[in-house]
């Protein structure tokens, strides 16, 4: 079950069928900003698996987002997918408890084995 913030649509949706068919990833919603996603997140805490955060938003940040999902239970898992995968980035997303980062660039296969990992794991 897996919650997506990302405000670009055709990434998003990208995204969604190629993690749907792919990692057998389950859709369960998105948001485009940094309140919807914090929103949605919290609200519904016990009802998501994965969150898949984008960096830069249409309001507000994925680090927000990231601040928000810090409370979470151990076995959800937040993960940020940016086209800014800096060593700096990736050290700040990793000090607001990120479990990996990824760069939409490269390392979309890297997203989908660790969507799979996640799966053998449950």
């Amino acid at each position: 079950r897996t919650y997506i913030v990302e405000d670009n649509a055709t990434i998003r949706e990208n995204l969604i069928g190629t993690l749907e068919e792919l990692a057998e990833v389950q859709a369960i919603g998105c948001a485009e900003t940094e309140d919807e996603g914090k929103a949605w997140l919290t609200a519904h805490a016990a009802q998501w698996d994965l969150a898949i955060v984008d960096l830069f938003l249409k309001q507000g940040s994925g680090l927000g987002v990231l601040k928000a999902c810090r409370e979470r239970n151990p076995e959800q898992k937040v993960v940020v997918l940016t086209n800014y995968a800096t060593p700096d980035i990736r050290v700040r997303c990793h000090q607001l408890g990120v479990d990996a980062v990824f760069d939409k660039s490269n390392e979309i296969e890297a997203l989908i084995d660790f969507c799979l990992e996640m799966k053998g794991n449950a």
